[in-house]
Order: C-alpha cells, then sequence, then structure tokens
C-alpha cells in the first residue's frame, strides 16, 4: 500500500513506493506567469498573452447550460449556493495538492479539516487511478496553442500502456458521463497543445475523480470520441475569438 500512518495523527500519510510510477524527463515543459484580464485567467509567453482552456470554456458555455447554472443557485440561494462554490474549490484544491505530491514522491499531510476530507478522497484517486500509471512525463504541466490558448493538465503520463492526459477531478455527488463533456473537451485541447508543442500524437484523455464521501469515478475518452471533443473544443475557440471581450488576449 502507497502509503505510512504518521505519529500522533488518526489518518494517513500518502507516500509513495520505489515501485510506485517512475518519472520520464524526456518533455521540457515551458513556465510561464499567470495573469487576469477582466477577471479571466491567461497565460503569459514572452509578449503573447493567451486565454486559458477553461477561460474559453466558459465564455462559450450553451445557454442551456448557463440557465440550469441560474437555477441551482436561485433554488439554493445565493449565500448558500456561493458557500458550496468555496468548500467545493478549497476540497478540490487539497486534493490536487496532495496527489501532486505524491506524484513528485515528497508527500504530503493537510490536517485542516478539509485537508483530512481531500486525503481521504486522494487516497481513492491513487489506489484506483493512478495504480494505472507506470510512468509520468510531467504533473502541473503548463502547455499552449501557439497564438490559440493555454492551460495546465494535473498529470502527462502512460496509462494503460498508453500516453495520457490525466486530470484530477473532486465532485460533491456521482457524475454521469453526459453531465461533463467540457472536461472531455479539456482533455482534448491539452492534448493537442502537448501534440503541437513535442510532436506527440496523444488522442487519449483520463479524468479521476472522487466525490466527498469517496466514491470513484474514472472517464476514459479516446478514439472517435476524443476526435469529436478535439473539434469541439477547436470551434469554441473559434467563438470566443469571435466574440471574446476587446480587452482579453
Amino acid at each position: 500500500m502507497p502509503f505510512i500512518v504518521g505519529p500522533g495523527i488518526n489518518y494517513i500519510k500518502i507516500e509513495k513506493k520505489d515501485t510506485d510510477m517512475k518519472r520520464n524527463n524526456c518533455y521540457k515543459y515551458p513556465k510561464t506567469q499567470r495573469e487576469k484580464i477582466e477577471g479571466k485567467r491567461h497565460y503569459v509567453f514572452d509578449k503573447e498573452k493567451l486565454p486559458s482552456v477553461t477561460t474559453i470554456l466558459d465564455h462559450t458555455q450553451s445557454a442551456e447550460k448557463r440557465e440550469s447554472l441560474a437555477k441551482w443557485r436561485e433554488k439554493m440561494g445565493e449565500e448558500n449556493a456561493a458557500r458550496i462554490v468555496d468548500e467545493s474549490a478549497a476540497r478540490g484544491t487539497a486534493m490536487h495538492k496532495i496527489l501532486e505530491k505524491y506524484v513528485l514522491g515528497e508527500g504530503y499531510l493537510d490536517e485542516t479539516s478539509v485537508g483530512k476530507q481531500a486525503h481521504n478522497m486522494a487516497l481513492q484517486v491513487i489506489q484506483s487511478g493512478l495504480s494505472n500509471v507506470t510512468e509520468f512525463y510531467g504533473t502541473e504541466c503548463t502547455l499552449y496553442y501557439p497564438g490559440l490558448y493555454a492551460g495546465q493538465t494535473d498529470l502527462v503520463g502512460i496509462h494503460k500502456g498508453q500516453d495520457a492526459i490525466i486530470d484530477f477531478k473532486q465532485t460533491n455527488k456521482p457524475k454521469r458521463r453526459e453531465w461533463i463533456s467540457d472536461y472531455f473537451s479539456q482533455l482534448s485541447a491539452y492534448a493537442m497543445a502537448h501534440n503541437i508543442l513535442f510532436n506527440t500524437k496523444i488522442t487519449k484523455g483520463v479524468v479521476m475523480m472522487c466525490s466527498k464521501d469517496n466514491y470513484y469515478q474514472e472517464f476514459i475518452v479516446e478514439g472517435e470520441e476524443f476526435k469529436k471533443h478535439s473539434h469541439n473544443f477547436l470551434r469554441r475557440v473559434d467563438e470566443y475569438y469571435k466574440t471574446r471581450p476587446t480587452k482579453a488576449g
């Protein structure tokens, strides 16, 4: 098992063993700075400021999705909805930090109440998801498609024998596949950027998701479905540049 029990604490500190995934430094991922333009995340490369993948997806959300979100906020009440969103974000940030440190072999322990919950979620991702990753090229990898967009993916590695873009997601409740099409578009966007930067041929994305109740789900996008989401994202890039705010990148 990839963990040890820390002294004086009532939950486990996750540590990677020598037999777990190995690092392969064959790709040198670019460094960049983040900048907010009109409240939206952009990445700065020399003189180029590129909108993030999530900025593009948010800007080009369908009217149906925006309406659904608005109805949820109305049902929950603005204050309660904001609390749920903030708690989810904090839990997701903590889980990502734990998983990043695990992948890097550094180990990490967050003793806050949010951290303890995120820790148990991360353990599910490690045991059920990362156990299938034999090698990784980088974690928290910045990627960009010159002139179009940029972003940061959680992990690039070999999943069940194939190169893949991997993202970790937390959720308040289990998801159906049809609810997370934007996640697949996001993975496709990162893969296309990786392919253009490093002349790779990545056509597989993996969403490793865990609910706050520790229920693990894994969604794989590849083949014709991957192509469909790649085309869909490029269509949304085009839409973004036609309708983006004038001061945005």
